[in-house]
């Protein structure tokens, strides 16, 4: 007599789809222990991208060479070239003539000159006022601006100085009185860093997995998985569980680099930062499995992934340019860079806190990225078990 085939049971096949996914969990394992560059890309680059841009990306003008032409020396133009030479934000050259000085502003040695006249000291104790002449090199416009701006700043503190030693008060319309908020330190790399941990997770989740599973697909080993009874969903999860691990990682890493190393406040929850790095780290993961499943192809998918993810995320999400000064149209593009909402839950739980009126609706915009792009990589594995 014929034995009858064994059909399993609802229970049977659950027990299997567990470990079938544990068998998954771990063949991936086994390859990124395998595989160093997974390891470099998870580890080591979060590393050099945070040296690099912690020490030697800089948004802050100090220092800024500058020329200082005085036409007729007197006591009050010694006292006012003595405040920029004892102000943090210049480092000023003395040069004899407007000739010279103008040399050293085409030949870019200096970024700005400040002349002032000879008749200078008179001219302070009329109602009119001294005026002061300042050049500066307009081709970066934003170095520009600032120097101008700090040019202006040393001319106030300046007479403020020579009325307090008259023991008179500087007649001024109006006192401005400034109050920075969340960055009293103006420093750039507290601005920088949190941002940079969007890229840098862009990079671990869509460009990895990118790479990774183009890999299996031009090996032909991912084909060999489909005919096996492994489900649709045991493959994604099997391939996403590992790297959402080492994408975790490479978040612990960059947030301990940014709070220990430079010295960027965390204000705001670890635990919230976490919720919200696990949201777009799916979001990023999403994104790798869509494009490795549509390209097949390492060096295609690789570049379509810098393209896609990794380019968008260092232009478009605020990380470094502002959005609200972008174009109309480029900022209505920005709202579908997902790497927007996160730069700003980070920048605001670095340096504000836990404000949820900027935490939750941009987490809202990932959670259905994140189903959007999980959806969209499992419909394309299900057209290819068709």
């Amino acid at each position: 007599m014929a034995e009858q085939p064994h059909t399993p049971t609802a229970v049977e096949a659950r027990g299997g789809g567990g470990q079938r996914l544990r068998g998954l969990v771990r063949k991936e394992f086994l390859q990124i222990l395998r595989d160093p560059s997974s390891i470099a890309i998870a580890f080591v680059m979060p590393v050099v991208l945070l040296l690099l841009f912690g020490y030697g990306v800089s948004l802050d003008a100090e220092h800024v060479p500058i020329a200082i032409v005085v036409d007729h020396p007197t006591a009050e133009t010694a006292d006012f070239v003595g405040a920029f030479e004892h102000s943090r934000y210049f480092s000023p050259v003395r040069l004899p003539d407007m000739h010279v000085a103008q040399r050293a502003l085409l030949a870019g040695e200096v970024d700005g000159i400040v002349r002032i006249r000879s008749d200078f000291g008179r001219r302070l104790r009329t109602a009119g006022g001294a005026p002061v002449q300042v050049l500066v090199n307009g081709v970066d416009a934003n170095n520009g601006r600032i120097v101008s701006g700090y040019v202006e700043g040393v001319w106030s503190q300046w007479l403020q100085h020579q009325a307090q030693a008259r023991g008179q008060p500087l007649a001024q319309p109006v006192q401005v009185q400034q109050r920075v908020w969340f960055n009293s330190q103006l420093r750039s790399r507290n601005f920088l860093v949190p941002g940079l941990i969007a890229v840098i997770m862009t990079l671990i989740g869509a460009l990895l997995t990118a790479l990774v599973v183009a890999r299996e697909w031009e090996r032909g080993t991912m084909e060999a998985l489909m005919v096996t009874p492994v489900a649709v969903r045991e493959i994604l999860l099997g391939k996403v569980i590992p790297y959402f691990l080492l994408g975790t990682g490479g978040m612990a890493l960059s947030v301990a680099m940014a709070v220990w190393l430079f010295h960027v406040p965390l204000r705001g929850s670890f635990w919230v930062l976490f919720a919200c790095a696990s949201l777009f780290l799916l979001v990023a993961l999403g994104m790798g499995m869509v494009i490795s499943t549509a390209a097949k192809n390492q060096f295609v998918a690789g570049q379509v992934a810098i393209i896609v993810t990794f380019l968008p995320a260092f232009i478009l999400s605020g990380f470094i340019f502002d959005i609200n000064s972008m174009p109309r149209v480029v900022a209505l593009l920005t709202h579908v860079i997902p790497a927007r909402y996160f730069v700003a839950q980070l920048q605001t739980l670095f340096l504000a806190g836990d404000i949820w009126s900027v935490i939750l609706p941009n987490a809202l915009a990932l959670v259905i990225m994140a189903a959007v792009l999980m959806g969209a990589s499992r419909r394309l594995f299900r057209k290819r078990l068709d």
